[in-house]
Parts: structure tokens; sequence; C-alpha cells
């Protein structure tokens, strides 16, 4: 039995991605790797308790004696690597974590995956020719769009705050294992992710929460900062792809063309609440505006071309349709939660 690596894998995508190779590859194992920090929950994996494929290890990725024992007991042959320091408000408010996470972090993943699966430069195991090392990024790392245009794979890098300029490190960092040691490897740099199980402190989460709480809902700003919406589900999927099939050494941006500004989200979810979750209502009444951000960027939106051409990759997942379902499952999780309480 083949064993794949996912790092993060108890976060939000990561718990969503592991499920989801769970299904596609049913004669893989694969090694959960999470420190269980903040954005880390066991709560994501709770039905996976019983799932003998999928084995949890709590750990941090900067450890360096873990991820090689990892590597060489489970004898890892492929990698998803989530796990990164994601929160920018924190990334404000103290970088230095996310200088450790995201950048030796990354560094510590990759240089084992190069010590077990190649002698040296360019000279791969005859064993591990198909081993792939995926790394998963963001598109702050392109910095800011105007009013038009789009963020593409030759987009310049520009990253603002802390939290991107980390990230932009960890994608050059995979970037020089290919082309100086010829590390099988690939990056992906994604648009918003929404769906269930994402951490509390995200925009839409956020509105939820407050809204089922009957708390102020706080909006950055003016409230028109764009971002393009892509169902986690619609991510993992294209991870998978990109995984088996994409191109060594190349970079994939994921995005599902659905660019929407904070004062549409937060409507909408308060329009879905009033659907659903009626006490309360109107939710709108309780939108409020706090001080915008240092350095918040105002719209980033992808260009998915790429991805979609060469391998094919199109998102299933309606906006509309997709965010009644997530609406759906936090208010579900809100009445398990107060009738526990």
């Amino acid at each position: 039995m083949e064993t794949f690596l996912v790092t993060g894998g108890a976060g939000f995508i990561g718990s969503n991605l592991v499920r989801h190779l769970l299904k596609a590859y049913p004669n893989h194992r694969i090694i959960n790797l999470d420190a269980l920090t903040y954005a880390g929950n066991p709560a994501n994996l709770a039905d996976l308790a019983h799932e003998p494929r999928h084995v949890f290890v709590q750990g941090n990725i900067c450890n360096r004696e873990l991820v090689e024992y990892l590597f060489t007991t489970y004898d890892i042959r492929g990698v998803f690597h989530l796990a990164a320091e994601s929160h920018v408000d924190n990334s404000i408010a103290d970088p230095s974590v996310f200088m450790q996470t995201n950048l030796i972090g990354t560094f510590t993943l990759v240089h084992a995956a190069y010590r077990h699966w190649m002698t040296g430069p360019f000279a791969v195991k005859p064993a591990y020719a198909s081993c792939r090392f995926h790394h998963t990024s963001t598109d702050e790392v392109y910095g800011t769009l105007g009013e038009t245009g789009l963020f593409t794979e030759t987009t310049p890098y520009a990253p603002n705050p802390p939290y991107a300029a980390s990230k932009a490190g960890a994608d050059f960092i995979v970037r020089s294992y290919f082309h100086t040691f010829g590390l099988n490897a690939t990056i992906s740099n994604c648009s918003n992710n929404y769906g269930p199980r994402q951490h509390a402190e995200k925009l839409i989460p956020t509105v939820i929460r407050k809204a089922l709480s009957g708390k102020p809902i706080p909006i950055y700003g003016d409230g028109k900062n764009i971002r393009d919406w892509l169902h986690v589900d619609d991510h993992c999927t294209a991870l998978t792809q990109i995984h088996a099939q994409g191109q060594a050494g190349e970079t994939y941006n994921i995005g599902s063309r659905n660019e929407q500004d904070n004062n549409a989200i937060a409507a909408m979810l308060c329009n879905l609440l009033d659907e659903q979750h009626p006490q309360g209502a109107p939710h709108a009444k309780l939108i409020s505006y706090v001080k915008d951000r240092p350095g918040h960027d105002r719209r980033y939106a992808i260009d998915p071309s790429k991805l979609e051409t060469a391998l094919g990759w199109q998102p299933q997942h309606d906006f509309t349709t997709g965010l009644r379902d997530t609406v759906a499952w936090y208010v579900a999780q809100h009445a398990t939660t107060a009738k526990a309480a």
C-alpha cells in the first residue's frame, strides 16, 4: 500500500482534502501531520477515527527528526503540503511564527522529500520516479489588483502582508528544489476558499457565527474588497489532478471566476440565514463597519485558464448553491452546540 503525506490535514482545506484522497485513492494510506495549533481542529477528523487508511500524527512540520521519521517509517511516496499559518490579522500582530512555519517548515518538508526520493541532484531513486511534492499556496503572493485584470502564473510576486510574504518565500523554496535538484514538485496558488469546516476567524464563518449569536457582523473598511471565491471541494479536486497529472516544475492557479466583494458576501449570507434560521431576522441589521486592516489588499482575481486547458479541470459548484449548503452546515453545527450546552 503506497502512502501519501498530507500536512495541515486537520485544518479546513486539509481535512476536506484527506477525505477526497481516501475516496480517490482506495489503495493508498494517508499520513496526516498537523500541529493542532489554533487552525487545526480534531473535530474536523472525528468521522475518520475508525478509518484504517488514515493515520493522524500530531506534530510540527519544523521538527526535522519527526518529518524524516515519517518519510522513513511510512515510505512516503507523495506529499500534499498544506500546513501553514494563514490568518492575515495574526501575521500583522506577530509575523515571527509565520516565518518559522511557512518558510522553515516548508524547507524541512521539501528537503526530507529530496533526501528520501533522490540520491543527489537530478538522480532519482528508481523506485521513486513517480513521487511528487505538491505545495499549496495562495493568490495573495501576487499582491493586489486594480479594477481590472487577473492573476496568472506569470504575474510578478508582490506580497503585501507578512503572511503573503512568508507564502511567497515558501513558493520560492519549492521552486528551487525543482530547478536546482530536479525534485518532482508542483505549486498551486488558489483564491479564497469557502465550505464546511472553515476556521471561525475567516469571513464567511465570522458572518454566520456573529449573526447566529445576534452580535454585530464586522466588515473591514467600506466592504468593497473583492475576492474570487472557490468551493473547497473544487479546490481538492484541482489539487488531486495537479498531483496526478501536472507537469513537474509548473505552477497552476486555482480559481472559479467568481468575484464578490465583502458587502455582497455579507448580504447573501444574511439572506440565507433569514431563510434557514429566521430567529433574529433580518440578520442584515447586524452588519457593521470596522477600521480597515493595515495593508488590506483591494482585489484578488484568478485566471485558471492554464489549469482548465492543461488538465481539463472545471469547478463543479455553483456559488449560490454552494453558499446555501455552507450556511446549512454551520446552522446545523450551531444547533448541535446549543443543544449540547
